[in-house]
């Protein structure tokens, strides 16, 4: 058996084992860890609801609020998930379904759990999820089309012998278009965002260069192995550790956190913001894309660069014939 061959043979096992890991580890693992949590009301009433949440095994990550009214603003601005107010008549629990479904369930069971057998807790859904996608499935299903997109424009891009200004300027108009045709499936067509059309457009957009720019910069740097190699970090690693489908702080860590350093998680975070919470905590995820955007162009430039200083001119080809002549 041929080295070749048997390169092939244990290398779809590492591969077949590290997309199993990679997909399947946080899904099984999916529970809360420091989910920013809101608690309101009255110190008598609402300290013990507080001690009571706090002590889940670091489960919750607890702010304390005045009135519901704050606790409702806190959520609003994606400080928190969700909240619990206390009032006379029991506990109420704010959600947010267009933060993540999944969340707003669990903590309707937490706070259930908690309340007095019987007694009934009122729920408050303060940003609905959209009406044409209540559970998140679609925005949660658009991270992997919009990653695969990133790696098809990337490698197209570097494998058609594009380079430097030409090269960035490729991989910059087809990530607008990517944007617009994007926004108007989700936006337009489906509704299952619901915020302003340019905003959408344009963290996609951003998304889909950040994806783009950084294949296309490791191609530049590594050759065609870069191609892999930014495929399997944008789609094996980004799109299962992104917590689109859940939420961040239900991922083990410290998958979570690098799920948002990278593209696609960042931009699955983005996209909820503007379309969902008036671009509320956009900061954070906007700057991590232009970062990847960045350095990837940049990459692309400097392989050019570098390509076109290895390449002999026409004087150096010209003394070489001379030389061979004589």
């Amino acid at each position: 058996m041929g080295r070749r061959t048997l390169l092939v043979t244990f290398l779809a096992p590492v591969l077949a084992a590290l997309a199993l890991w990679a997909f399947a580890w946080p899904a099984a693992r999916t529970a809360p860890r420091d989910l920013p949590l809101g608690v309101a009301g009255a110190a008598t009433a609402a300290d013990p609801i507080a001690r009571q949440l706090a002590a889940r095994d670091g489960a919750f990550e607890i702010h304390r609020y005045a009135d519901e009214a704050a606790a409702r603003s806190a959520i609003e601005d994606r400080t928190v998930y969700g909240a619990v107010v206390a009032t006379q008549r029991g506990p109420k629990l704010l959600t947010a379904t267009a933060a993540s479904p999944v969340v707003a369930q669990l903590l309707e069971q937490a706070v259930r759990q908690q309340a007095p057998q019987g007694a009934p807790v009122p729920t408050v859904d303060v940003v609905p999820a959209p009406a044409a996608d209540p559970r998140g499935s679609a925005l949660g299903s658009s991270v992997l089309p919009m990653a695969i997109a990133g790696v098809a424009a990337g490698a197209l891009v570097s494998l058609r012998g594009l380079r430097g200004l030409r090269a960035a300027a490729a991989l910059v108009a087809t990530a607008v278009l990517v944007g617009a045709v994007a926004a108007a499936l989700t936006h337009s067509w489906l509704g299952v965002l619901t915020g302003d059309w340019w905003a959408e457009a344009g963290a996609l957009a951003l998304s889909t260069l950040a994806v783009s720019a950084a294949v296309a910069g490791f191609a530049a740097l590594l050759g065609p192995a870069g191609i892999g190699v930014g495929g399997l970090l944008m789609v094996l690693l980004g799109n299962p550790f992104s917590g689109v489908t859940s939420a961040p702080h239900l991922l083990p860590e410290p998958v979570g956190f690098l799920g948002q350093l990278l593209p696609p998680g960042a931009g699955g975070s983005l996209l909820r913001s503007v379309a969902f919470f008036d671009g509320a905590r956009a900061t954070a995820p906007a700057v991590t894309l232009g970062a990847w955007a960045a350095l990837g162009l940049a990459a692309v430039l400097l392989g050019a660069a570098a390509r076109n200083r290895r390449a002999p001119g026409p004087a150096a080809e010209g003394r070489s014939g001379v030389a061979a002549a004589g």
